[in-house]
């Protein structure tokens, strides 16, 4: 992590926060993303990009950046939501959502990634900036972690679907699944016809509720 780009825009812009998501290429589950403002400077010992990281790590990292941030949010955007909008603008439907529950208000944004669209505050996109940024490396554990809770709780209401162990992502055993029982309601169903074609149909659509 180098701070040098972060403290440079904190000198100029006044409060930066860092964002990030998770989530965005599952078939199932919402989007999250999270919003981070850290003490400037602040060394936090193994931050990096959540996917570098393993799950006993990212919790570790989860509970420190909660203690230890001037102020943090998460917010996700719905199936339902995807399927109305696309995944881009409920990705930043959900990085909104993060910032405007903030209690203490940014001045300026770093979001991972190469969009930025309809933010609140004036943003600045940051290609890989989960693996360079300390504040957008922050957000996107916060990010990660939140949703991993969330498809565990998921798999509660739906343990057919085996959400706690694929999270929703596209994995070979999720598509069998869905093969075989059809979708349910948390299922994302623009992306099912894309990814998995033939399932989406009114007979399966029945089968939501069984």
């Amino acid at each position: 992590m180098d701070w040098l780009l972060e403290n440079s825009l904190s000198e100029e812009k006044g409060i930066i926060c860092g964002i990030d998501e998770a989530g965005r290429g599952p078939l199932a589950g919402p989007v999250f993303a999270a919003a981070v403002i850290l003490p400037k400077g602040i060394e936090i010992p193994g931050l990096d990009d959540s996917k570098r990281l393993n799950t006993v790590k990212r919790e570790q990292l989860y509970e420190e950046i909660r203690r230890i941030a001037v102020d943090y949010a998460i917010a996700h955007a719905e199936p339902y939501e995807i399927d109305k909008m696309n995944i881009v603008n409920a990705t930043m439907l959900a990085m909104k959502r993060a910032v405007e529950q903030l209690r203490v208000k940014p001045d300026y944004l770093l979001v991972d990634g190469n969009i930025v669209r309809d933010l609140p505050k004036p943003a600045m996109a940051i290609i890989k900036g989960d693996g360079k940024i300390p504040s957008i490396a922050a957000a996107s554990i916060l990010a990660k972690v939140a949703r991993d809770r969330f498809m565990y709780e998921l798999d509660t209401l739906y343990p057919r679907y085996k959400f706690a162990k694929h999270k929703g992502y596209p994995t070979k055993e999720h598509r069998e699944i869905v093969k075989e029982f059809g979708i349910c309601p948390a299922h994302r169903r623009s992306y099912m016809r894309k990814i998995i074609g033939e399932v989406v149909d009114e007979t399966v659509q029945e089968r939501f509720w069984d």
